[in-house]
């Protein structure tokens, strides 16, 4: 570990914490329907489209209706990408002439984008024609992302309104979303990494001529207006097959650090919004504490991991030339231009916040290395999470923070006025249960089941890691692979398609339920008995109730994978 990686660190956290107010400031107007700076540009092509699909800009919808129309919009976005993936050999903008996906990968693709999840069984420039990255892959990164985004912004509603049958409009909110939030941000985004160096062309693959004479086929296409979404919108899904840790998707120092702010900037303002809308940004700011809290833990452990490297390649000595690669930390594979501090800020910043993007392989990471992004999925990506997902994830822990305070003090519970009582803790015991049942099920199942060991490269405890990260990120609607592991099966396209609509739809349906009963709540009065939910206490009272739910939950899976490859790897093996 370095001073200057810890600057780097520092000054990541820094500029975060700077964007809080003004985004959340900005998305709060937007979100309920007030005057921004882009009014006068966007407002009449917000009116157009409302005219153009018969919506009406002032239904206020009942919980249940919100949650349909997210239920058929997504269902439909689903079928139209599927659709494309199966049809790309005859579609446009296909100058390489790629063919169709197999139904299985093209039904593991679909909803992987549809669910914000972004998880590739595919590498991307042999796979994907420019039409199926852009009209594809790069419309559901915004959708997916807005879809997130609308439903936190419900459940905030649901604690802001009182005696109220509607929670939004979830046809209105999502053209807010996209159309004042993500494309203007996308675009200056996509400029400036252009500028950095990424490609953004329509030409052909270029096929180059090696020094020893050898021809290579060089791709390159519409990169950058994918990765400035795939970033802001934390979908993580890469234009290359090697994501970020490709040069044309990651050209330079200063691109990967803008690409990490952008992955945090929508999700951390977001508990900005919530303070806001409820009329007290305290309860903002404590929640944003209680996921900073975890997030320095992370970051701390895996930066400490990586730059103490394996010191079973250290004790290799010097004359076998292993000893002073080591000493320098664990460099393998993560690119040199970004280094350790960088890698591991990447891989938790990725893992926090629901973004499948990586920078370096978490394969190659040490056993806690690669177990700090692994624990950030398992804790439900509550660290900022995926943009609205992290927000509402972290409320449902909230809702169990203070059921569990008031048991102990013998009343009844609120938060921010709201009283919490049998319905709201049944439905969000069922959205917390439903990730554990899918990530531990499948994981199960995939260690018996002969086809699917055959995908697993390592043997031993990295290889039962690599099978649960793959569970685990798919249900987390993360996104990031572990490496190492043949995904592309119809096993696990199945298996995994399967997990991410677990993960992102049957969640989401008991805590728009939770939404629509708190609204029609009455707001109860602070008084003498009231616990406090904007101080230290309740910070801390809220980082246990995660940790503890995800230790108790997850502790014996990582018993068998990360945890005792460490005390391997201390003992002198290694897998």
């Amino acid at each position: 570990m370095t001073w200057n990686g810890w600057l780097q660190i520092a000054v990541f956290v820094a500029i975060v914490l700077v964007l809080v107010k003004p985004v959340g400031l900005y998305m709060t107007k937007v979100f309920n329907g007030e005057r921004t700076w882009l009014s006068p540009v966007l407002r009449p092509v917000e009116r157009l489209f409302y005219a153009a699909s018969g919506v009406r800009e002032n239904e206020d919808q009942h919980w249940l209706a919100y949650a349909f129309g997210m239920l058929l919009f997504n269902t439909a976005g689903f079928f139209l990408l599927y659709a494309i993936l199966r049809l790309q050999a005859w579609l446009p903008w296909n100058p390489q002439g790629l063919g169709n996906l197999a139904p299985d990968l093209a039904f593991n693709t679909a909803i992987s984008f549809t669910s914000n999840t972004n998880w590739q069984n595919y590498a991307g420039e042999t796979t994907m024609s420019y039409f199926s990255q852009m009209a594809g892959l790069t419309v559901h990164n915004f959708v997916s992302a807005a879809t997130g985004i609308v439903l936190a912004v419900a459940l905030i509603r649901g604690f802001s309104r009182k005696s109220a049958q509607g929670i939004g409009n979830f046809w209105v909110d999502l053209t807010r979303c996209c159309l004042y939030v993500l494309l203007p941000i996308s675009i200056v985004l996509a400029l400036l990494l252009v500028w950095q160096g990424m490609p953004q062309s329509f030409d052909p693959y270029v096929t180059a001529t090696t020094l020893d004479g050898a021809q290579q086929t060089i791709a390159q296409g519409p990169v950058a207006s994918q990765v400035a979404i795939k970033m802001l919108g934390t979908n993580g899904g890469g234009f290359f097959n090697a994501n970020a840790a490709h040069p044309y998707e990651n050209p330079t120092a200063l691109s990967n650090f803008v690409q990490m702010v952008a992955i945090f900037a929508i999700g951390a303002a977001l508990t900005n919004v919530f303070g806001r809308m409820i009329g007290d940004q305290r309860q903002g700011w404590a929640l944003l504490a209680a996921m900073g809290v975890m997030f320095a833990i992370g970051v701390s452990v895996a930066y400490w991991a990586e730059a103490q490297g394996n010191p079973a390649f250290a004790s290799l000595g010097v004359d076998q030339g292993v000893s002073a690669l080591q000493s320098g930390g664990n460099m393998e594979g993560k690119e040199v231009r970004f280094g350790i501090a960088n890698s591991a800020l990447f891989a938790t910043v990725t893992t926090d916040a629901s973004c499948g993007a990586v920078n370096a392989m978490h394969d190659s990471f040490t056993p806690l290395g690669g177990a700090v992004p692994l624990v950030n999925i398992l804790l439900g990506e509550v660290i900022v999470g995926g943009v609205g997902a992290g927000l509402y994830g972290m409320l449902l822990f909230a809702i169990m923070a203070v059921f569990i305070a008031g048991l102990m003090v013998g009343r009844t519970p609120e938060y921010v006025g709201k009283k919490i009582e049998a319905r709201e803790m049944k439905m969000t015991m069922l959205a917390v249960l439903i990730l554990p049942l899918s990530i531990l099920g499948f994981s199960a199942l995939s260690v018996v089941w002969p086809d699917a060991l055959k995908s697993v490269l390592n043997p031993g405890p990295h290889g039962f890691s690599e099978l649960l990260y793959l569970f685990t990120s798919s249900t987390g609607n993360n996104g990031s692979a572990f490496g190492g592991f043949t995904g592309n099966t119809l096993f696990y396209n199945t298996t995994g398609a399967i997990a991410m609509f677990i993960g992102r739809f049957l969640m989401i349906v008991p805590m728009v339920a939770i939404a629509g009963s708190l609204a029609a709540k009455r707001s109860a009065p602070a008084n003498a008995g009231t616990f406090p939910t904007h101080g230290p206490l309740f910070v801390g009272l809220l980082v246990g109730v995660v940790l503890i739910v995800g230790g108790l939950t997850y502790l014996p899976a990582l018993a068998l994978g990360p945890i005792v490859e460490h005390l391997a790897m201390l003992s002198g093996s290694l897998f």
